[in-house]
């Protein structure tokens, strides 16, 4: 049902459909559920004083109303959990419930990935790694099978750089291309690309957290140990028998660049998987569009405007297009 409201009554959650033209707003769609007071601040900005809602689409609240990413402990139960507790019953439970709106499927996977990433990120042993991938095997199943899911999920993506969100934001993005890629094929284990996916910043364990949280420019000896995190990665998955081969593309390309000028190796063109070029531009997208201490966060289409205009030489460009039709 569509309501006219005050862009300044907006509340975070609703879903709102904008009057202007795609070129007359700064978002790259028409239509959103609102993420944060942020989108409500630019709405109000463009100029628009008055906005359709649709509140058979709304959510009551977002990913970022319910979860202080602040505090990855809160995810924690207070008895604490244990690897058959690593992915939360909601998970197990929203696979299997037909009745679920896709509105609230999706912020079910969404609240559920992020529990899942940082408790394994907080333990990174074999037992949880395990228990993670079954989490992660179930958020694919519903990411492949729900296309109504799949495209809230990417309204309601959080838009902060802790590794934990990163890590969900890459996972969920690059399962959504492989989907789009793959669709009708044999040919690939979504399950094992949803855990590369998921796992490639993994390796980010063996990082300081002072150089992972530092709010500024990395030294040379800084940066170093930070572009070590694809290898180690790769030895910490490795030690723990967890390395498939798809895990090994994504987890070692994810930083490499089609022209040349990624790491760690520098690899070019078709030296790079594909699973590590979809990888590599969910991660830039993310890393674009998230905020930090020392940057603000990009809307989505000037994200991708900035991918497409300044760094398309970074990626294999018809799969950057297909990346974009995402979000059309």
């Amino acid at each position: 049902m569509l309501k006219k409201i005050r862009s300044d009554e907006l509340k975070v959650g609703m879903y709102v459909i904008l009057p202007a033209s795609w070129f007359e707003h700064p978002f790259l769609k028409g239509s959103f559920i609102i993420k944060d007071e942020a989108d409500i601040s630019k709405i109000i900005k463009a100029g628009i004083g008055e906005v359709n809602i649709d509140t058979s689409k709304g959510v009551p609240v977002t990913i970022v109303d319910t979860m202080s990413h602040k505090r990855a402990d809160i995810l924690k139960s207070p008895e604490g959990w244990n690897p058959e507790t690593l992915v939360p019953d909601e998970l197990r439970e929203a696979v299997r419930d037909t009745r679920l709106s896709p509105e609230k499927k999706a912020r079910i996977v969404y609240n559920s990935a992020i529990t899942i990433m940082s408790r394994l990120l907080d333990d990174p042993r074999t037992k949880n790694i395990v228990a993670a991938k079954d989490g992660i095997n179930k958020i694919v199943d519903i990411v492949v099978s729900d296309d109504l899911t799949s495209k809230n999920l990417l309204q309601i993506t959080s838009h902060d750089f802790y590794t934990y969100t990163h890590s969900v934001n890459v996972g969920l993005l690059s399962i959504l291309l492989s989907k789009a890629l793959f669709r009708g094929s044999d040919a690939h284990d979504m399950y094992e690309l949803g855990a590369g996916f998921f796992l490639h910043d993994i390796g980010k364990v063996r990082v300081a957290q002072e150089i992972l949280n530092k709010p500024g420019k990395l030294t040379d000896e800084e940066m170093m140990r930070m572009r070590a995190h694809p290898y180690q990665g790769y030895k910490l998955l490795l030690e723990t028998n967890q390395l498939t081969q798809e895990c090994r593309y994504i987890v070692l390309q994810h930083h490499e660049r089609a022209d040349g000028t990624g790491y760690p190796r520098r690899l070019r063109a078709d030296e790079i998987h594909l699973y590590g070029r979809i990888g590599c531009i969910a991660d830039v997208y993310d890393a674009l569009t998230a905020q930090r201490s020392y940057k603000p966060a990009m809307t989505p289409y000037d994200a991708l405007k900035l991918m497409k205009e300044q760094m398309i030489n970074h990626f294999h460009k018809e799969l950057f297009e297909k990346f974009v039709l995402l979000f059309s």
